[in-house]
C-alpha cells in the first residue's frame, strides 16, 4: 500500500497530529505528500542499503526543493556521517536532518557519554564547515555554498549521473 490509497488519505483525516512521510525521493510524491496536506516529508533512501545505486539523497533534494518550494517541511535521512554531510545536506535544501547511525555508534561505545559525543563532534563539524563556509548562522548555508554538479536550472529529472 502506498500513501496515495484512500485508507491512509482517510488515516491522515482522522490523525490530530502532524503527518510526516519517509521515504520521498522524487518531486512527484513530494508534491503528492503537500497535495494530501501532509506537515513533512523525509527524503531517504533508509541508508542505501536496500537498493545498492539508488539515487541518494544529495541527488533528490534540489528537484524535490524546487518542486514544492516552502509549501511543506523538508528533512533528509540517509547516509549522514559527518557534519559535512549536514551542511550539503541544508545547501541542498532540506530544513534539517534525521541521524541515527551516528548516535547509535556513540551509544554501543560508550552509552549515554558516547551518544553525547556524537552529538557534540557533528556539531563540530557543522561549526567548521560553516566557518569555512562563511556562514555565521544556518539561514547562511544555500546552494551558494557548496557545488554539487547539477546546475540550479537543470529540469526536475536531471541528476548528477546525468551531468557527468
Amino acid at each position: 500500500m502506498t500513501f496515495t490509497d484512500k485508507p491512509n488519505a482517510l488515516s491522515m483525516a482522522e490523525w490530530d497530529g502532524p503527518v510526516i512521510l519517509k521515504g520521498v525521493m522524487t518531486p512527484e510524491d513530494a508534491q503528492t505528500a503537500v497535495d494530501f496536506g501532509a506537515d513533512g516529508i523525509v527524503v531517504s533512501n533508509h541508508g542505501g542499503r536496500q537498493l545498492d545505486g539508488a539515487l541518494s539523497v544529495a541527488e533528490a533534494l534540489p528537484a524535490i526543493r524546487q518542486q514544492v518550494g516552502d509549501q511543506i517541511a523538508m528533512f533528509a535521512d540517509s547516509g549522514i556521517r559527518t557534519g559535512m554531510d549536514i551542511f550539503r545536506l541544508l545547501a541542498l535544501g532540506a530544513d534539517a536532518c534525521w541521524i541515527g547511525r551516528a548516535f547509535l555508534y556513540g551509544l554501543g561505545a560508550a552509552g549515554q557519554a558516547g551518544a553525547s559525543k556524537a552529538i557534540d563532534i557533528l556539531h563540530k563539524e557543522l561549526d567548521v564547515a560553516m566557518a569555512r563556509t562563511g556562514c555565521r548562522s544556518l539561514s547562511d548555508i544555500g546552494p551558494d555554498r557548496i557545488t554539487c554538479g547539477i546546475p540550479l536550472d537543470a529540469p526536475l529529472n536531471t541528476s548528477i549521473r546525468s551531468t557527468l
